[in-house]
Parts: C-alpha cells; sequence; structure tokens
C-alpha cells in the first residue's frame, strides 16, 4: 500500500499527469475537486516562479528544470478547471500550447547546461538546498490534498501522480545542492538538472503528440 502510494507504477511517472482524454471531472465532486485544483494550481505557479527565478539567480539547472515540473502541473491544473465543460479540441488546443511552452523551457535547460559546461559556473548551493526543500514541502502539501481523491476521479489521479513525481524530483534537487556544497562542484547540479529536463522533455513530446490526434479527430 505505502508502495503503490510513493512509488505507483514507474511506467507512469511521465506520461499518466499529461493525457489529454484523463482532464475530465467527476460532476459528483465537482466543487471541491475545483477548490483543491485551484490551491495546488496557486503552489505549482508560485513554486514555478520561485524555483525558475532562484535557479537563473543561482546559476542552478536543477532549480530551473526543477521549475518546469512545476509549471507543466500548472498547466494541468489550470485546464482541468477551464476545460471541464469544454470540448475535446479545446482541451487539445490549450494542452498543444502547454506542450510546445515546456518543450521550448527544456530546449532552454538544454542550452544552459551546454553553456555552463563550456563556461563552468559552480552555483550557489544552499540557495539549491533550501529552495528544494520549500519546493518538497510545497508538492507535499499538494500530495496530500489530492490523496483521498486518488482511486476516485481520473483527472484528480493524473493530478496526484503529477505531485507524487515532483517529490522525488525535488529530492533530487535537495541532494544536488548537498553535493555541490560538499565537493564545490557543479556536476551534480549539471546531473539532475539534466536527468529531469528529460523527463520534462519527453513529457512535452507525449502532449503534443496526444493533442496532434486530438486535434484531428
Amino acid at each position: 500500500m505505502l508502495s503503490e502510494v510513493l512509488f505507483g507504477n514507474l511506467n507512469n511517472m511521465s506520461k499518466d499527469c499529461c493525457d489529454i482524454d484523463e482532464l475530465k471531472l467527476n460532476n459528483k465532486e465537482n466543487d471541491k475537486l475545483k477548490i483543491v485544483f485551484w490551491i495546488v494550481l496557486i503552489i505549482n505557479l508560485s513554486m514555478f516562479l520561485t524555483e525558475f527565478i532562484s535557479g537563473t539567480l543561482s546559476h542552478s539547472n536543477a532549480l530551473i528544470a526543477d521549475s518546469l515540473d512545476m509549471l507543466a502541473d500548472t498547466f494541468v491544473y489550470g485546464i482541468s478547471i477551464y476545460a471541464i465543460t469544454k470540448k475535446q479540441t479545446v482541451k487539445a488546443n490549450v494542452s498543444l500550447v502547454k506542450g510546445v511552452i515546456m518543450m521550448l523551457l527544456g530546449l532552454y535547460v538544454v542550452v544552459e547546461i551546454i553553456y555552463k559546461i563550456i563556461n563552468p559556473i559552480i552555483p550557489t548551493a544552499e540557495v539549491i538546498s533550501i529552495i528544494g526543500i520549500i519546493a518538497l514541502l510545497a508538492n507535499a502539501v499538494s500530495f496530500l490534498l489530492l490523496l483521498k481523491y486518488r482511486n476516485g476521479d481520473i483527472n484528480a489521479r493524473s493530478s496526484w501522480i503529477c505531485s507524487r513525481n515532483d517529490i522525488w524530483a525535488n529530492v533530487a534537487v535537495i541532494i544536488a545542492g548537498l553535493l555541490v556544497g560538499y565537493f564545490n562542484s557543479m556536476v551534480p547540479d549539471i546531473i539532475a538538472g539534466l536527468g529531469i529536463v528529460i523527463v520534462v522533455l519527453y513529457s512535452s513530446f507525449h502532449i503534443i503528440k496526444e493533442s496532434l490526434h486530438y486535434r484531428s479527430h
């Protein structure tokens, strides 16, 4: 039971929280879910801005990459709220925009990683770890808010999977920060950032592919 809650199916780590056909709400719990979605949307949007700005100022690819996960979840919750009564094509169009934005930001992180490999800059370890801990706490709140819905509404479940996945990304960021400080090296930050951005790019590709599929049907 605990392993299913914390780990789930690893095959769903980068896919289930992005599927367009899963963005549906159970009308019986519509109002409650809307409130939960609004709360987690605000949490994720706030943390996206916090991590992106902090990552830029501290030269941390891990923080910037992790912020993209937050942005992706923000889109998921936004679509859940906005597109409840909309047609499938509307959901597809919104998801397509989401996928393109995610891919562009992901490519931006890749360029940043390449630049910092060529021009080494050791990121600020303390900032990475502290912001990583804050992000972990924020995702833990979202995780707990959505926990009761994980076996019910399929859209709430996919959103819960997003929060669960992000917790592990946050742990990777925190560890990267500690290793950067210990070794006084940018390598742990590069590795963590690259790992997270690979997942983001894979997810964005999946979203774009699914969006184009639903737009053509």
